[in-house]
Protein backbone atom coordinates (compact mmCIF):
# COMPACT_ATOMS: atom_id res chain seq x y z
CA UNK A 1 0.00 0.00 0.00
CA UNK A 2 1.57 3.47 -0.70
CA UNK A 3 1.01 6.54 2.00
CA UNK A 4 0.60 9.82 0.30
CA UNK A 5 3.29 12.39 1.12
CA UNK A 6 0.47 14.77 2.53
CA UNK A 7 -2.39 12.73 3.51
CA UNK A 8 -5.82 14.52 4.17
CA UNK A 9 -6.64 14.03 7.74
CA UNK A 10 -10.54 14.71 7.57
CA UNK A 11 -10.76 12.06 4.96
CA UNK A 12 -9.30 9.90 6.43
CA UNK A 13 -11.49 10.41 9.69
CA UNK A 14 -14.71 9.70 7.77
CA UNK A 15 -13.28 6.44 6.37
CA UNK A 16 -12.37 5.47 9.72
CA UNK A 17 -15.41 6.32 10.96
CA UNK A 18 -17.67 4.41 8.34
CA UNK A 19 -15.32 1.13 8.60
CA UNK A 20 -16.62 1.37 12.56
CA UNK A 21 -20.43 1.80 11.61
CA UNK A 22 -20.33 -1.46 9.58
CA UNK A 23 -17.87 -3.08 11.78
CA UNK A 24 -20.68 -2.53 14.89
CA UNK A 25 -23.73 -2.70 12.25
CA UNK A 26 -24.67 0.50 13.86
CA UNK A 27 -23.16 2.82 15.96
CA UNK A 28 -24.10 6.24 17.90
CA UNK A 29 -21.96 9.36 18.09
CA UNK A 30 -20.40 8.81 21.71
CA UNK A 31 -19.25 4.91 20.38
CA UNK A 32 -17.68 6.78 17.47
CA UNK A 33 -15.90 9.17 19.39
CA UNK A 34 -14.49 6.52 21.89
CA UNK A 35 -13.19 4.51 18.72
CA UNK A 36 -11.58 7.19 16.53
CA UNK A 37 -10.24 10.08 19.51
CA UNK A 38 -12.19 12.99 18.72
CA UNK A 39 -14.36 15.03 19.96
CA UNK A 40 -18.59 14.18 19.35
CA UNK A 41 -18.94 17.35 17.87
CA UNK A 42 -16.61 16.72 15.25
CA UNK A 43 -17.89 13.23 14.69
CA UNK A 44 -21.85 14.87 14.33
CA UNK A 45 -20.28 16.52 11.74
CA UNK A 46 -18.59 13.83 9.69
CA UNK A 47 -21.90 11.94 10.43
CA UNK A 48 -24.04 14.62 9.09
CA UNK A 49 -22.09 15.36 5.99
CA UNK A 50 -22.22 11.49 5.22
CA UNK A 51 -26.06 11.48 5.97
CA UNK A 52 -26.25 14.66 4.00
CA UNK A 53 -24.89 12.25 0.57
CA UNK A 54 -26.94 9.29 1.98
CA UNK A 55 -23.92 7.54 2.47
CA UNK A 56 -25.58 7.26 6.16
CA UNK A 57 -28.54 6.77 7.19
CA UNK A 58 -29.50 7.61 10.98
CA UNK A 59 -32.10 5.13 12.87
CA UNK A 60 -32.73 6.31 16.39
CA UNK A 61 -29.65 7.49 18.14
CA UNK A 62 -27.71 5.01 15.56
CA UNK A 63 -26.04 5.56 12.16
CA UNK A 64 -26.09 2.89 9.54
CA UNK A 65 -24.23 2.35 6.04
CA UNK A 66 -26.12 3.99 3.26
CA UNK A 67 -27.53 2.49 0.24
CA UNK A 68 -25.38 5.24 -1.57
CA UNK A 69 -22.22 3.05 -1.28
CA UNK A 70 -24.26 0.03 -3.35
CA UNK A 71 -24.10 1.82 -6.41
CA UNK A 72 -19.94 2.58 -5.55
CA UNK A 73 -20.00 -1.04 -4.64
CA UNK A 74 -21.41 -2.55 -7.31
CA UNK A 75 -19.62 -0.42 -10.06
CA UNK A 76 -16.67 -1.73 -8.50
CA UNK A 77 -16.96 -4.91 -8.73
CA UNK A 78 -18.60 -4.99 -12.24
CA UNK A 79 -14.99 -3.32 -12.82
CA UNK A 80 -12.77 -6.64 -12.15
CA UNK A 81 -12.98 -8.53 -15.34
CA UNK A 82 -12.80 -11.92 -13.24
CA UNK A 83 -16.49 -11.37 -11.84
CA UNK A 84 -17.78 -11.72 -15.03
CA UNK A 85 -15.78 -14.44 -16.38
CA UNK A 86 -16.83 -16.38 -13.15
CA UNK A 87 -19.96 -15.39 -12.29
CA UNK A 88 -21.70 -18.43 -13.69
CA UNK A 89 -19.47 -21.07 -12.72
CA UNK A 90 -19.34 -19.66 -9.20
CA UNK A 91 -23.17 -20.34 -9.55
CA UNK A 92 -23.19 -23.49 -11.44
CA UNK A 93 -20.60 -25.11 -8.53
CA UNK A 94 -23.06 -23.56 -5.58
CA UNK A 95 -26.17 -25.83 -7.60
CA UNK A 96 -24.04 -28.59 -8.19
CA UNK A 97 -22.52 -29.08 -4.29
CA UNK A 98 -25.50 -27.32 -2.74
CA UNK A 99 -23.27 -25.45 -1.14
CA UNK A 100 -21.47 -21.88 -0.38
CA UNK A 101 -19.06 -21.25 -2.78
CA UNK A 102 -16.64 -17.97 -2.85
CA UNK A 103 -14.80 -15.96 -5.40
CA UNK A 104 -12.48 -14.03 -4.00
CA UNK A 105 -9.39 -11.20 -4.65
CA UNK A 106 -6.52 -9.82 -3.49
CA UNK A 107 -6.10 -6.34 -2.63
CA UNK A 108 -3.04 -4.76 -1.16
CA UNK A 109 -2.03 -8.54 0.85
CA UNK A 110 -5.72 -8.51 1.94
CA UNK A 111 -8.52 -11.15 0.67
CA UNK A 112 -11.55 -9.29 -0.49
CA UNK A 113 -14.72 -10.97 -1.10
CA UNK A 114 -16.17 -10.77 -5.12
CA UNK A 115 -19.04 -12.42 -5.44
CA UNK A 116 -20.86 -15.77 -3.46
CA UNK A 117 -23.17 -18.08 -4.75
CA UNK A 118 -25.74 -20.25 -1.96
CA UNK A 119 -26.82 -24.20 -2.59
CA UNK A 120 -29.64 -25.40 -0.93
CA UNK A 121 -27.66 -26.45 2.11
CA UNK A 122 -25.14 -23.29 2.11
CA UNK A 123 -24.79 -22.73 5.91
CA UNK A 124 -24.69 -18.71 6.68
CA UNK A 125 -21.50 -17.23 7.54
CA UNK A 126 -20.08 -13.14 8.68
CA UNK A 127 -18.68 -13.29 5.44
CA UNK A 128 -20.37 -10.79 2.26
CA UNK A 129 -19.52 -9.44 -1.05
CA UNK A 130 -16.51 -6.87 0.12
CA UNK A 131 -15.69 -8.08 3.24
CA UNK A 132 -11.71 -7.91 3.88
CA UNK A 133 -10.00 -10.95 5.59
CA UNK A 134 -6.12 -12.24 6.23
CA UNK A 135 -5.20 -14.37 3.45
CA UNK A 136 -2.78 -16.67 5.57
CA UNK A 137 -6.03 -18.14 7.01
CA UNK A 138 -8.40 -19.50 4.56
CA UNK A 139 -8.29 -21.49 1.44
CA UNK A 140 -9.11 -19.17 -0.84
CA UNK A 141 -6.03 -16.89 0.31
CA UNK A 142 -3.55 -19.61 0.62
CA UNK A 143 -4.37 -21.21 -2.91
CA UNK A 144 -3.57 -17.33 -4.51
CA UNK A 145 -0.56 -16.91 -2.24
CA UNK A 146 0.71 -20.49 -3.61
CA UNK A 147 0.94 -19.18 -7.46
CA UNK A 148 2.38 -15.76 -6.76
CA UNK A 149 6.14 -15.37 -6.50
CA UNK A 150 7.78 -16.03 -2.58
CA UNK A 151 9.07 -12.50 -3.27
CA UNK A 152 5.71 -10.91 -2.89
CA UNK A 153 4.26 -13.38 -0.42
CA UNK A 154 6.86 -12.41 1.82
CA UNK A 155 6.31 -9.07 1.28
CA UNK A 156 2.33 -9.90 2.49
CA UNK A 157 3.49 -12.12 5.44
CA UNK A 158 5.78 -8.89 6.43
CA UNK A 159 3.00 -6.58 6.45
CA UNK A 160 0.16 -8.60 7.63
CA UNK A 161 1.79 -11.17 9.58
CA UNK A 162 0.39 -14.68 10.35
CA UNK A 163 -2.33 -13.93 13.44
CA UNK A 164 -3.60 -16.51 15.35
CA UNK A 165 -7.63 -16.36 14.66
CA UNK A 166 -8.44 -20.19 15.46
CA UNK A 167 -6.63 -22.93 17.07
CA UNK A 168 -5.84 -24.70 14.11
CA UNK A 169 -4.10 -21.09 12.14
CA UNK A 170 -0.78 -21.34 10.67
CA UNK A 171 1.38 -19.19 12.77
CA UNK A 172 4.72 -20.18 11.61
CA UNK A 173 6.11 -18.73 8.53
CA UNK A 174 8.41 -22.09 7.59
CA UNK A 175 5.21 -23.94 7.92
CA UNK A 176 3.13 -21.81 6.08
CA UNK A 177 5.61 -22.00 3.21
CA UNK A 178 6.10 -25.78 3.45
CA UNK A 179 1.84 -25.13 3.00
CA UNK A 180 2.11 -23.27 0.23
CA UNK A 181 4.79 -25.41 -1.69
CA UNK A 182 1.98 -28.60 -1.63
CA UNK A 183 -1.05 -26.32 -2.97
CA UNK A 184 1.03 -25.69 -5.97
CA UNK A 185 1.68 -29.73 -6.49
CA UNK A 186 -2.21 -30.35 -5.81
CA UNK A 187 -3.41 -27.21 -7.65
CA UNK A 188 -6.13 -26.70 -4.52
CA UNK A 189 -5.86 -25.24 -0.98
CA UNK A 190 -7.54 -26.72 2.17
CA UNK A 191 -8.84 -24.56 5.38
CA UNK A 192 -8.90 -26.54 8.19
CA UNK A 193 -10.76 -24.36 10.38
CA UNK A 194 -8.06 -22.13 10.11
CA UNK A 195 -10.52 -18.96 10.28
CA UNK A 196 -13.96 -20.28 11.67
CA UNK A 197 -13.85 -23.09 14.19
CA UNK A 198 -16.45 -26.04 12.35
CA UNK A 199 -15.54 -24.60 9.04
CA UNK A 200 -13.44 -25.95 6.50
CA UNK A 201 -12.92 -25.22 3.04
CA UNK A 202 -11.38 -26.14 -0.78
CA UNK A 203 -10.10 -23.69 -2.84
CA UNK A 204 -8.19 -23.83 -6.24
CA UNK A 205 -6.38 -20.69 -7.57
CA UNK A 206 -7.41 -18.84 -10.56
CA UNK A 207 -4.74 -18.05 -12.75
CA UNK A 208 -3.50 -16.26 -15.72
CA UNK A 209 -2.02 -17.75 -19.22
CA UNK A 210 1.68 -17.19 -17.00
CA UNK A 211 0.13 -19.22 -14.17
CA UNK A 212 0.13 -16.27 -12.14
CA UNK A 213 -3.12 -16.32 -9.59
CA UNK A 214 -4.95 -13.52 -10.33
CA UNK A 215 -8.33 -14.85 -8.41
CA UNK A 216 -9.44 -18.07 -6.62
CA UNK A 217 -12.85 -20.09 -6.10
CA UNK A 218 -14.04 -22.78 -2.95
CA UNK A 219 -16.35 -24.44 -1.43
CA UNK A 220 -17.39 -23.93 1.95
CA UNK A 221 -18.72 -26.46 3.90
CA UNK A 222 -19.06 -27.33 8.11
CA UNK A 223 -17.41 -30.36 9.34
CA UNK A 224 -20.02 -31.82 10.99
CA UNK A 225 -22.19 -32.13 8.08
CA UNK A 226 -19.84 -32.88 4.97
CA UNK A 227 -18.34 -35.97 5.75
CA UNK A 228 -14.01 -36.84 5.17
CA UNK A 229 -14.73 -39.07 2.15
CA UNK A 230 -16.86 -36.16 -0.14
CA UNK A 231 -14.44 -33.39 1.42
CA UNK A 232 -11.07 -35.25 0.52
CA UNK A 233 -12.53 -36.52 -2.97
CA UNK A 234 -15.30 -35.08 -4.38
CA UNK A 235 -15.06 -31.86 -3.51
CA UNK A 236 -11.43 -31.03 -4.97
CA UNK A 237 -12.56 -32.78 -8.53
CA UNK A 238 -15.33 -30.15 -8.74
CA UNK A 239 -13.74 -26.79 -7.41
CA UNK A 240 -11.12 -28.12 -9.88
CA UNK A 241 -13.07 -28.17 -12.46
CA UNK A 242 -15.04 -24.85 -12.09
CA UNK A 243 -11.37 -22.88 -11.56
CA UNK A 244 -10.19 -24.35 -15.21
CA UNK A 245 -13.22 -23.36 -17.00
CA UNK A 246 -13.15 -19.81 -16.02
CA UNK A 247 -9.08 -19.94 -16.50
CA UNK A 248 -9.92 -20.99 -19.54
CA UNK A 249 -12.79 -17.95 -20.48
CA UNK A 250 -10.77 -15.35 -18.90
CA UNK A 251 -7.58 -15.99 -20.73
CA UNK A 252 -8.57 -17.19 -24.23
CA UNK A 253 -12.37 -16.24 -25.18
Amino acid sequence: MVEPKHPVRTVGRTFEILEIIQELDGAGVSEIAERVDIGKSAVHNHLMTLANHEYVDKDGDEYHIGLSFLGLGAYARNRTPIYDTAQSQVDQLADETGELVNLLVEKNGMGVYLYQAKGENAVELDTHEGKRVQMHCTGLGKAILAFRPQSEVDEILDERGLPEVTPHTITDREAFHAELDEIREQRYAIDREERLNGLRCIAAPITDDADRSIASISVACPVHRVGDERFYEDLPESVLGAANVIELEHNYS
